[in-house]
């Protein structure tokens, strides 16, 4: 290769770079003169929030079940609710929210700070009142303890018994 062939390669690649770099400073400055960027922007956030939301929805309604986000929780109203050990009745009325008796569901008391031998387990009935025998024992140099009390909700309804519930003290005589 001459000296003359190399300088101008040299020369025909400098002058490129110059176009090239030419080139890109245009674009930048066009580039930051244009303001249509932003310009569908808001209508696109709006749209994709309102399809999230509508998903979201739809996925909280599958979660839920076909009854969807209107379930209702249940409470139990335990009488007594102060007992002493040994064996005797409990008469647990569920109620929904407003205070109304729910037929059908089962009332299942279990030990807590309070023994119990298994677990006690009764019906409602068309009042929402179930009877439970149970025969509670407090540990030695316990002066009071605790039963439980949980709920399962009608088949096929709209309860559910998340929360807990009122707990029936044990107190020794």
């Amino acid at each position: 290769m001459s000296p003359d062939s190399t300088s101008s390669i040299r020369n025909r690649l400098r002058a490129r770079l110059r176009s090239d770099t030419t080139t890109q400073r245009r674009r930048l400055a066009e580039l930051r003169r244009d303001d249509r960027a932003i310009e569908g922007l808001p209508v696109r956030l709006v749209i994709a929030l309102v399809v999230g939301v509508a998903s979201l929805s739809v996925m909280l309604n599958m979660i839920s079940g076909v009854q969807g986000l209107a379930v209702t929780e249940l409470d139990a109203r335990p009488t007594p609710e102060v007992t002493t050990p040994g064996e005797q009745n409990l008469a647990v009325t569920v109620v929904d929210p407003e205070g109304r008796p729910v037929a059908g569901a089962t009332v299942v008391v279990a030990s807590d700070t309070a023994r119990l031998d298994g677990v006690a387990t009764a019906g409602t009935g068309e009042n929402g009142t179930a009877t439970v025998t149970v025969a509670p024992t407090l540990g030695s140099n316990r002066e009071q303890g605790a039963l439980s009390i949980s709920i399962k909700p009608p088949a096929g309804g709209q309860y559910e018994d998340r929360r807990g519930n009122t707990r029936v003290l044990v107190v020794a005589e």
